[in-house]
């Protein structure tokens, strides 16, 4: 299972200006497409969320926790109610949050509702588009604070930045579901959407990787 994030241009974010550390806001909104072409719809979450507590995270690194929340599907949206820790980063979050530095929220989640690839690998690109496009079953992972107008292009920035990442410090690992289908249309001479998606998704990476390592070169030539 691929764990997949989405940014929601959205202003429905609030945190408290007593002393307590609570905030709430809006992690999804259903109904609406993003820069992916996925629509999120009413009732994604309902078999997906746990009674208890999340991670509240900052940039969706697991090592940077920043508090913790409880979330709750109701008919238009993801809603979620938490507290920031006492601790530096949440106090700097919690900041940042109400300076408006700092104040979209992206969530992290897993797909349940997809049939296994090699169905949708014979589905017809209309077909296909149709299950890819519209989630309607979902996991909820986490929820993470992130950098004012990382929305604008929900979820684009971020998959750009872990991209980069991923190119400079880990090597090819098991595919994606976008990697399975766009190999095997190759395979079986198939001129797909998805295809072409992921050629062009290539040429990002290796932009981004060339860039990433002459920064890299750059900065260690200066000392």
């Amino acid at each position: 299972m691929e764990l997949e994030f989405r940014v929601f241009d959205s202003h429905e974010f609030r945190v408290d200006e007593d002393q307590d550390g609570t905030f709430a806001g809006v992690a999804c909104q259903y109904g609406k497409k993003d820069s992916y072409g996925t629509t999120f719809h009413p009732g994604v979450f309902r078999r997906g969320i746990d009674k208890g507590s999340y991670a509240y995270l900052w940039m969706h690194s697991p090592f940077d926790p920043i508090g913790t929340f409880r979330a709750d599907e109701q008919s238009n949206f993801l809603h979620i109610d938490g507290r920031y820790d006492d601790t530096a980063r949440g106090r700097d979050a919690r900041v940042m949050a109400r300076s408006g530095s700092a104040r979209e929220l992206s969530v992290g989640f897993v797909r349940t509702d997809l049939p296994v690839w090699e169905k949708l690998a014979k589905m017809t690109d209309e077909e296909r588009r149709d299950v890819l496009d519209n989630i309607r079953s979902a996991k909820l992972v986490e929820v993470s604070q992130i950098t004012a107008r990382m929305a604008a292009v929900p979820g684009s920035k971020l998959k750009t930045v872990r991209s980069a990442l991923a190119a400079l410090y880990t090597e090819a690992g098991e595919l994606t579901l976008a990697e399975r289908l766009a190999q095997y249309d190759r395979e079986h001479g198939r001129d797909s959407e998805i295809a072409y998606r992921q050629e062009e998704e290539r040429r990002k990476i290796r932009r981004a990787r060339a860039a990433a390592l002459l920064g890299l070169a750059a900065a260690g030539g200066g000392r």
